[in-house]
């Protein structure tokens, strides 16, 4: 199934990119070779008769620009730019820089030029006003194909980030690898993996209670729901090897491996700590009120998707074709994932009223002040109990935790090809404009529900890239308001899922799985669960 996804990422990204700018090159919309009427008002007295370079602002009216560029700007643009005149080649040309108030569309020139943010152009002087005063027709540098420049761009730009992603783990993997290795051989993750037997076992009954990979999947939930995200992978994917060690059919996950995905895909954090920064960082009169929000959504996660996890596992997916199955079965599907739809809305709609019954008497600020003591003690007395058990029980701790590091310097160099597939994948399918047809796509049916156009790209964007997000996140909250509905519905969105892709290419890719069967269809679920369940509450608690 992941094939089918990558190819559909990158070719909707780069199809969609490629109609675009064909459709932009027909109408011209960049209008190229075309003159713009402008003021140039310069800074010193003007001669045409010797080669000089002025600087000054350029002024064009709202009307005439709206009427060039079929645009709908509500102000007359003033540009500070420079002009050189070359009296021997009778040519004077155009520089300028685009700033945060520049028109959208020149800031789309300037992207894609190669140059940052830099605009060039030739300059017709129609008109001497005064000593210090032009009337011009201004035409700018050709701009051809931006949505394919856009893409080029992001995919350079994404493997890129998937290296550093990569490198930056290998500190972190090193560490709680060799912190777990520790524990392991004083026979602690046994002693935690038993206690916690009763839900282990339901969640992943294949998996021996007393084995290795049981406890680092507990360590990985735990670290998860405290927000301690540098120690959940690294237990993630120590729980990964360990299940690909006891699994019959290698290179194909497991029942157990897809359901683990699941719970991590559906991001249960009791403090959404990112969101909580970003709010904070906008002026938000109570940063920490998505607390109980966000625990809700994701807890409409983590049951929607450990129920689909169930229920496909019951269906194999090996050795089938996946278009050719949907298209015979193609009434089931719509009635399974019908049924799973009204399943999320029920667990919601039942949860909304469990959670406040049970958390009316605390307040979020009591609740945050809890979970942050928990998160800043939680690492330093993780490894100061996983080592000194160690020590008690004899254990040779510097040998042991050195081999553990080993290990997870190994494993992040591993997945880096993984990464760079799936994020340069992304970053095609986001750049290329696909997303955007997506959400157009999507909208009827979120006009229905009662979601609010502006949050739609935030929803869509979750499960795939985490930066992407944060920063539709962060764009939306500028524009509205952290303490607006819509301001608190996409933090709620942030603290309520997880990178459902990443969380794939990095565990899946770290022991080299390629058939992940139900996995990504039981984590796309639960995200759209953690998306209904932040909707239904913020909409119950803040709506008008």
């Amino acid at each position: 199934m992941l094939n089918y996804v990558w190819l559909a990422l990158l070719f909707l990204g780069i199809g969609v990119a490629l109609t675009q700018d064909i459709i932009d090159e027909n109408s011209n919309k960049f209008r190229n070779g075309d003159p713009l009427t402008a003021d140039f008002v310069l800074n010193e007295p003007f001669t045409k008769d010797f080669q000089k370079t002025y600087s000054g602002l350029l002024h064009i009216s709202q009307k005439d620009f709206n009427a060039f560029y079929h645009t709908n700007i509500k102000k007359d643009v003033y540009q500070n730019a420079e002009i050189t005149v070359n009296p021997k080649k009778n040519i004077v040309s155009l520089f300028f820089k685009v700033n945060d108030s520049s028109p959208a569309i020149w800031k789309t020139m300037a992207k894609v030029s190669g140059k940052k943010n830099d605009i060039l152009g030739k300059v017709k002087i129609s008109k001497i006003i005064s000593s210090t005063k032009l009337r011009t027709a201004v035409i700018l540098e050709k701009i051809s194909f931006v949505k394919m420049k856009e893409v080029t761009n992001s995919a350079l730009e994404y493997a890129g980030i998937a290296v550093n992603i990569a490198l930056g783990l290998i500190g972190i993997m090193a560490m709680w690898l060799g912190v777990m290795k520790v524990a392991e051989e004083a026979g602690l993750i046994k002693i935690i993996a038993k206690a916690l037997k009763p839900v282990t076992k339901f969640l992943f009954p294949d998996v021996p209670a007393d084995h290795p990979a049981m406890g680092a999947m507990i360590m990985n939930i735990s670290a998860n729901m405290l927000g301690l995200g540098n120690a959940a992978t690294p237990f993630g994917i120590k729980a990964m090897e360990e299940l690909e060690k006891i699994n019959p059919n290698k290179g194909v996950a497991s029942n157990t491996m897809c359901t683990f995905l699941t719970v991590n895909t559906a991001g249960l954090t009791l403090i959404p700590a990112t969101a909580i920064a970003v709010r904070a960082a906008a002026g938000s009169s109570d940063p920490a009120i998505i607390i109980g929000t966000s625990i809700f959504g994701a807890s409409c996660a983590t049951i929607t998707g450990i129920t689909a996890a169930k229920i496909l596992e019951k269906f194999p997916l090996k050795n089938i074709n996946i278009l050719q199955s949907i298209k015979t079965n193609l009434k089931k599907f719509l009635i399974f994932f019908g049924i799973l739809l009204i399943v999320s809305i029920a667990i919601a709609t039942g949860m909304a009223s469990v959670f406040a019954a049970l958390f009316s008497f605390v307040t979020p600020e009591l609740f945050k002040n809890i979970i942050q003591i928990f998160s800043i003690l939680a690492i330093p007395m993780l490894i100061f109990l996983f080592i000194g058990y160690g020590a008690i029980k004899g254990v040779k701790v510097y040998e042991k935790f050195v081999d553990g590091a080993k290990e997870g310097f190994d494993i992040a160099i591993r997945i880096i090809p993984y990464l760079v597939a799936m994020l340069v994948a992304i970053g095609i399918f986001r750049a290329g404009g696909a997303m955007d047809l997506l959400t157009m796509i999507l909208k009827p049916f979120t006009d229905l529900i009662g979601m609010p156009a502006e949050a739609l790209p935030m929803a869509i964007m979750r499960p795939l890239s985490g930066s992407g997000s944060l920063g539709i996140m962060a764009e939306i909250i500028k524009v509205h308001g952290p303490d607006s509905f819509i301001g608190i519905l996409v933090s709620t969105f942030f603290g309520s899922t997880e990178t459902t892709f990443y969380v794939i290419a990095v565990y899946f890719g770290a022991v080299n799985i390629k058939k992940i069967r139900h996995a990504l269809v039981a984590g796309l679920i639960a995200d759209t669960a953690g998306i209904l369940g932040a909707l239904y509450i913020v909409k119950l608690l803040f709506g008008n």
